[in-house]
């Protein structure tokens, strides 16, 4: 018997905050512009015993980013105007500095300021606000790649944004969201809520899992145009049928800010104005995820269904996953189920990606997928009778020469270099950065080497290096500034002809190629 959407519906509602648990949550499903849900539960504030409601403050974080590029096109319908005012932040940046089109795409090859700001020694917990932001920002000395040509997750982009579109109008940028985009949109009680250390009606984020215990999470972070943004889910409601009611209209925002996107060699791109563009069960989607210690949002909009969906977590469960469970219930569908099983592929192992100078590790995973270690985080990919795996965002493929990695998101495809072999653990010593102005530690301590880094913001942890290969070690990041770590840091070492290690290049997704000498 075929279950409807309804029905589907109310079960998900039902079963939410069961499989993704935590001290509370809400979320909504419209279509057409019509509420079909609209469930808050549990609490904003667990100990004060404040319960979460649609009215509840909610930090959405990412999401923030599309309001941002909104502001920049309703402000500079022409966002190239602001090129030179991007430059203008770069003062010792050598070569071509990026654009504001690049800023908005995630195109600009700047490396991002939470990973690099643990590189300066920064505490998970410290202090980061306009000050240290602009310090880092300013230090830039190189880019990661040539803007336009690569895509690369950079959160300061859009914070760049938003303090040249203060400058430029005169105006605050707490006061331009409300007036240019919050009342226009209908969200009456959004604000920018850049001082993460509390919400206005005391809403908490919290860390744990139900297994071990849930705790407040602590955050000293001043967010602005990049993941400043308060809302509750009646203001998201109201921005999904904006979105839904002007759809139609090509010079409406979100129109304008949804709208295909290229790289600068002609290739589409998958993120644009502070939108991931993807697809899910065949359809487009539009959307975006935000995330802070304690904090999880995730929202979608499927055009050819007019179907929106927020979900909104004060703790770290999988908001997205959420997301997609409440679209597949609204659409009356299934998600897709995993895929038989496979063996195993020869090709396990440990590589280096040449572009990025990034270690990439792959193991098995569950049955019929293996897990792939190279960018912000693990990956899960299906394993294929063909021989690859893939995840529709990244694919591993046996091929000429090799194993080759393709991750069309970031217009990037690369044959993999081995690096299977002894490690080498003679390393230990003082390095510096001269661009940064920052030092890694590598420590012999009982016949285990560990690193940490250290700078202007301070001395971080000594972490355990994990090996990967000859002169190839991870060093963990476990906490960081920002809501996950930037991954693990790839420490490659480099030696002279007497065969010393007389430097090391240090690098994560986020934040590549940068290269320390032995100073000690």
């Amino acid at each position: 018997m075929t279950t409807s959407p309804g029905a589907r519906l109310d079960r998900f509602l039902q079963t939410l905050p069961r499989a993704y648990p935590g001290p509370g949550g809400a979320v909504a499903v419209l279509r057409e512009g019509e509420v079909l849900a609209r469930h808050a539960w549990g609490w904003a504030n667990a100990e004060r015993r404040i319960p979460f409601t649609p009215h509840t403050l909610f930090r959405m974080c990412s999401v923030t980013k599309q309001f941002t590029c909104a502001l920049v096109l309703d402000a500079f319908p022409d966002p190239s105007a602001l090129d030179s005012d991007v430059r203008a932040r770069l003062p010792v940046l050598e070569g071509a500095p990026p654009g504001a089109l690049h800023l908005c795409h995630n195109q600009s090859g700047l490396r991002d300021y939470w990973a690099v700001a643990m590189l300066h020694g920064a505490p998970a917990e410290s202090a980061f606000g306009d000050t240290e932001a602009a310090r880092v920002i300013a230090g830039t000395r190189t880019l990661q790649f040539a803007p336009g040509f690569r895509y690369s997750y950079v959160n300061q982009n859009f914070r760049i944004l938003s303090d040249i579109l203060q400058e430029r109008t005169g105006r605050g940028f707490a006061e331009l969201l409300r007036t240019r985009i919050f009342e226009p949109s209908g969200m009456e009680r959004a604000v920018l809520a850049a001082d993460t250390r509390a919400m206005p009606d005391g809403t908490e984020g919290y860390e744990g899992t139900q297994a071990t215990g849930f705790r407040p999470a602590e955050n000293r972070i001043l967010w602005t145009g990049d993941a400043g943004l308060g809302a509750c889910l009646d203001d998201m409601i109201a921005w999904e049928q904006f979105i839904d009611a002007t759809r139609d209209d090509a010079g409406e925002l979100y129109r304008r800010l949804s709208a295909p996107v290229a790289f600068t060699d002609g290739t589409p791109a998958a993120y644009g104005f502070g939108l991931g563009r993807s697809t899910e069960g065949g359809r487009p989607v539009t959307g975006h995820g935000g995330a802070l210690r304690g904090w999880r949002s995730h929202r979608m909009y499927v055009p050819s269904e007019r179907v929106s969906v927020v979900v909104m977590f004060n703790h770290l469960s999988d908001a997205r996953a959420a997301a997609l469970d409440a679209l597949a219930a609204a659409l009356g569908e299934d998600r897709p189920p995993p895929g038989a099983a496979v063996p195993m592929p020869d090709w396990l192992g440990t590589y280096m990606e040449p572009e990025t100078g990034l270690a990439v590790r792959i193991d098995a995973g569950p049955d019929g997928q293996v897990r792939l270690r190279y960018g912000h985080s693990a990956e899960r990919l299906d394993l294929h009778p063909n021989g690859t795996a893939g995840n529709g965002g990244t694919r591993l493929r046996p091929g000429e020469g090799g194993l080759w990695m393709d991750r069309p998101g970031e217009n990037q495809s690369s044959r993999l270099c081995s690096c299977d072999g002894p490690p080498l653990a003679d390393a230990a010593g003082r390095y510096r950065c001269a661009e940064l102005d920052a030092e890694l530690t590598v420590a012999d301590a009982g016949g285990v080497l560990y690193g940490g880094f250290s700078g202007f913001l301070g001395q971080g942890r000594m972490e355990l290096l994990d090996p990967i290969g000859p002169d190839v070690w991870a060093l963990p990041c476990p906490r960081a500034l920002d809501h996950t770590p930037p991954g693990d840091w790839t420490v490659a070492f480099r030696r002279n002809t007497a065969g010393r290690a007389a430097g090391v290049e240090v690098g994560c997704w986020l934040a590549r190629r940068l290269h320390y000498a032995r100073i000690g």
